[in-house]
């Protein structure tokens, strides 16, 4: 390196001849890596792009099987729904036919009432010619002897006698009548009083079936009205899903969109940098603190990195200056926007506040600023990605 400084300090004519070989050799370069630079520029991105693409579709696909299942369960929900509505109808007929048995029970135990009142009075009445057929027997047996006694000596004649006892005959008669009468009565009433006590037997015993259909259609009521309810929740997480779902693929469309306008500034400006003119490194001149950045930022971006790797990213920074696309300037290439990433995250004034390039960081951008590079005309760099081709030195690639 020292015997190259001398040796331009010497003479300015093989200096000349040798810058005039240098930029010469530098065409050549750009004409056989020019192509490679293009697909190089713009291969990371279109991966890129590709890539979001498929994730959008993936997406897409799950929303599509998401509207099926929401549509499948509204069917579902659609379906309980007609059940409910059906069995509320069943459930309004239970109680309306339950309703109607109260009523015809409710007359029932009014007929009862009143039959019962029926036999009670009878009974009274029974005790009351029982009683009286009981004197008139007592009477007629007591007195027997002496009313036959007296209707045969006090009657005027036989026919007097036999119309005496004829007379007899008929109360004895209507008696037995009477009470023939009242025990068929009491017999009748005995009678209906135990239908009707089996009518509301048979009718109370009924109204419990009935009430336990009620049951049973309450108990399906409730049973649908929570598959319904369950069914709602579940369609409302999946709208929910969905909806999460359109969110993300309208922002998957806005990182393609993105991407796609990426990748066409990144080809327009590989175009640019392949028709721009590049100034020779004698014409640049550089400030004082450019040494001192580039040395930081190098350290930034590849101090882990052999040292090709270190001089490869402080030639970059230099192709930059020399390209009329970026800026003329150290600084105004490194702290270009979105461009690199250590000045924009901080990380690059934290190693200027602390000194941290090594000496091998400073002979790099040594090397860089007198204008030689080992990737050639290479202005981006970045870590491997497929599809992406161009210079690869330790972990990263030129192109």
């Amino acid at each position: 390196m020292n015997h190259r400084k001398s040796f331009f300090a010497k003479d300015n004519f093989i200096t000349g001849v040798l810058l005039k070989t240098t930029a010469l050799f530098c065409v050549v370069i750009m004409l056989f890596v020019s192509m490679p630079i293009t697909a190089g520029a713009t291969d990371s991105t279109k991966q890129q792009l590709e890539n979001a693409k498929k994730a959008k579709e993936q997406t897409q696909g799950q929303l599509e099987d998401t509207k099926d299942d929401i549509a499948e369960m509204n069917e579902e929900k659609s379906s309980l729904q007609g059940q409910l509505n059906n069995l509320n109808s069943q459930l309004t007929e239970v109680s309306n036919n339950l309703e109607s048995l109260e009523e015809q029970i409710g007359d029932k135990e009014t007929e009862i009432e009143n039959t019962l009142a029926e036999l009670e009075a009878a009974r009274n009445i029974e005790e009351e010619q029982y009683a009286s057929m009981k004197k008139r027997i007592q009477f007629m047996y007591e007195k027997q002897n002496n009313m036959m006694l007296g209707m045969f000596f006090g009657a005027n004649n036989f026919a007097d006698f036999l119309n005496k006892n004829n007379y007899i005959e008929q109360l004895s008669a209507y008696d037995r009548k009477m009470f023939n009468e009242y025990v068929e009565t009491r017999q009748l009433i005995e009678e209906k009083e135990a239908v009707l006590e089996q009518e509301r037997e048979q009718l109370e015993d009924y109204k419990v079936k009935e009430q336990a259909e009620q049951s049973r259609v309450s108990g399906l009521v409730n049973q649908t009205s929570g598959s319904i309810k369950q069914y709602a929740n579940d369609i409302s997480d999946a709208e929910a899903k969905a909806q999460a779902l359109e969110d993300q693929i309208k922002a998957q469309e806005a990182d393609i969109k993105k991407l796609e306008a990426k990748l066409a500034e990144e080809m327009r400006m590989s175009r640019l940098a392949k028709n721009s003119t590049w100034r020779n490194i004698s014409e640049v001149t550089f400030a004082e603190g450019d040494r001192y950045l580039l040395a930081n930022l190098i350290y930034c971006e590849a101090g882990s990195e052999p040292y090709d790797g270190m001089l490869a990213v402080g030639a970059v920074v230099i192709n930059r200056v020399l390209s009329s696309v970026y800026p003329d300037t150290v600084v105004g290439v490194i702290y270009q926007n979105k461009q690199f990433s250590p000045a924009s995250s901080g990380r690059l004034a934290l190693a200027l506040a602390d000194g941290k390039a090594t000496a091998a960081c400073y002979q790099a951008a040594d090397e860089a600023m007198k204008g030689y590079s080992n990737v050639g005309n290479c202005v981006y760099f970045r870590t491997p990605v497929p599809g992406l081709s161009g210079i690869n030195i330790g972990g990263h690639v030129f192109y």
